[in-house]
């Protein structure tokens, strides 16, 4: 679904035993979220919940399903279960809950949360200062600060999820999740090759790991090969059949600088019904349109854009984009110039 989502690397541990469904709905100025929470082995309903709200109070519709799922999963998760869960990463009981917290946190993709989540992570290294996933979290957090231009000083904030992702991996090498996020901080550096490489050493760790084969699709396009990304993103939904919306994002992104545009539209229509706020979404499904000469789509994604992120501008939004090849960091620009006019 849209607002919360299971595949996302860091979230693995409570993924695997619980699962978050749900579609949305719009009507005029309102729109409906019906979520489910489901025990993955008895496929169980544990809990529902039916939201409806103005259009315009969408951020917040993500923020209290966010924080009503974590309550739900405090209750459902028992400290036996905490306990077997915990025990593949930490000995530490206090230091896994307080990692837990932070990965709910992360997953709201705010500031304010994001800032929340960096302290639960320092308090997860606390209690356990071996704690390789609690610094792998760190790392995202730092690189949400640079990629959402959230700190005042963007590559301080990248030299900082650096370090702590190489921390991560030098703790414990036997961790795919933790080679996935250098991979990611590397990424994030427009070091792609190097990234790649971090991402082949998650995948010795774990062939099934279903994120690595998706960043390693993303990457490809960035680097302006998108034909070699479908493989790997069909692999990545193969894997992972129950995947949040940035699978069916990066597959669009892919089709849509291949000029597969029908394809593109499938996918991104697919990551738009899972998670209708994201930006990247939008921007791509404004780029499909005008490439379609779809003139009203057009303009209807221009005010997307401009309501999801007020006062965008794409340079601003390209300083810290990873994408790498300059044809299509060009035909991107010229296209997102039209949300500034």
């Amino acid at each position: 679904m849209a607002i919360i989502n299971p595949s996302v690397s860091n979230a693995v541990p409570i993924a695997a035993r619980y699962q978050v469904y749900g579609n949305v709905q719009q009507s005029g100025g309102l729109i409906g979220v019906h979520i489910r929470l489901v025990d993955t082995a008895s496929q169980r309903q544990l809990w529902s919940q039916r939201y409806e709200r103005a259009l315009d109070d969408i951020f917040q519709v993500q923020r209290s399903i966010s924080r009503d799922v974590v309550d739900q999963l405090a209750i459902q998760v028992s400290t036996a279960d905490l306990e077997r869960l915990a025990s593949r990463y930490t000995p530490n009981l206090l230091a896994y809950e307080d990692f837990l917290k932070g990965q709910a946190e992360l997953l709201l993709r705010d500031r304010d949360a994001n800032s929340r989540a960096r302290r639960w992570y320092r308090q997860a290294i606390e209690h356990d200062p071996n704690f390789a996933r609690a610094y792998a979290g760190l790392a995202l957090s730092y690189a949400a600060d640079f990629r959402n231009h959230w700190a005042q000083d963007g590559g301080k904030a990248l030299q900082k999820a650096q370090e702590m992702a190489q921390t991560g991996a030098q703790i414990d090498q036997d961790i795919a999740e933790v080679h996935w996020v250098l991979g990611y901080v590397t990424a994030q550096h427009r070091q792609h090759e190097v990234a790649l490489i971090h991402l082949r050493r998650a995948l010795e760790v774990d062939q099934s790991y279903a994120d690595a084969y998706a960043l390693i699709g993303g990457i490809n396009t960035y680097l302006g090969r998108p034909e070699l990304s479908i493989d790997q993103l069909r692999t990545a939904l193969r894997l992972n059949q129950n995947a949040g919306y940035l699978y069916y994002l990066l597959l669009g992104r892919a089709y849509y600088f291949m000029g597969r545009y029908e394809q593109a539209l499938i996918n991104l229509r697919e990551s738009l019904a899972r998670n209708p706020t994201n930006l990247e979404t939008h921007i791509y499904l404004l780029a499909t349109a005008f490439a379609q000469q779809d003139t009203d789509t057009v303009d209807w994604e221009i005010e997307e854009i401009r309501m999801i992120e007020p006062g965008f501008k794409v340079n601003t939004w390209l300083e810290t984009y990873p994408m790498t090849d300059e044809r299509q960091r060009k035909e991107l620009e010229d296209i997102l110039i039209r949300v500034e006019s």
